[in-house]
């Protein structure tokens, strides 16, 4: 096993130092990555998937909660299969309580192609509580690009889709695949795939902090449990 080299501590503070400089580099480098991505442009859904979960069926529309954005974390569980994928289901285990996003008007929901009586016995088994849907039967999969044919056969692969919603009209923003998710599972994370960001008075471009009357700013963080619906 490769270790790393034994150094004074005055010798790590200085290597931590230098390091320091890279690191905030890094972290300008992606604030202005997040902002470009909040410019992009995006594109009206008109088409009316049906899903269903656990209140029965569902629109897209119906998956916002009354919010005003949407996450969607494309779960690989393919009609045939017995179980859900691994990865994802590790991905899931990382997400944190909802409500913070909730209180940014941001609703974060699963979404599957498998039928929901197999999901419902796989989320119980897992013990997870965030809303999961299942897409079986519309193209929903397909036209987000996550269930694709190769080969003459389809295949399943990891995804997140943002989409905001202006009254009655769904737009979809942004969508990163596989190594995409590499570094979500966390309320900013997900926040900063989206058209509204973080809601902080900061971020760039400007006016969207409040935009669409989501409570904005890390000052309104709470517990999970001090938030008002």
């Amino acid at each position: 096993m490769s270790l790393p080299e034994i150094a004074s501590r005055e010798e790590w503070r200085k290597a931590r130092q230098e390091l320091l400089v890279r690191e905030k580099a890094v972290t300008r480098a992606r604030d202005a990555l997040h902002a470009e991505r909040r410019r992009l442009p995006m594109v009206e859904v008109d088409t009316e998937y049906v899903f269903e979960g656990g209140d029965g069926k569902a629109t897209l529309l119906d998956l916002f909660a009354d919010r005003d954005q949407l996450v969607v974390h494309h779960f690989m569980f393919a009609p045939e299969w017995d179980a859900g994928c691994r990865s994802c289901s590790a991905f899931l285990d990382q997400i944190g309580h909802l409500a913070h996003l909730h209180a940014r008007g941001t609703s974060l929901a699963a979404v599957s192609r498998a039928p929901y009586t197999k999901i419902l016995p796989f989320k119980a088994r897992m013990g997870w509580t965030l809303p999961w849907y299942s897409s079986y039967g519309s193209d929903f999969n397909h036209d987000f690009e996550v269930t694709l044919e190769r080969a003459g056969e389809l295949v399943e692969r990891p995804g997140v889709s943002c989409f905001l919603r202006v009254r009655d009209r769904v737009f979809h923003t942004y969508s990163t695949y596989e190594r995409g998710l590499d570094g979500l599972g966390s309320t900013t994370s997900f926040l900063d795939l989206t058209a509204l960001g973080r809601q902080e008075e900061w971020e760039e471009p400007k006016g969207r902090a409040s935009v669409f009357g989501a409570p904005a700013g890390s000052e309104r963080i709470r517990y999970h449990d001090e938030y008002e619906e």
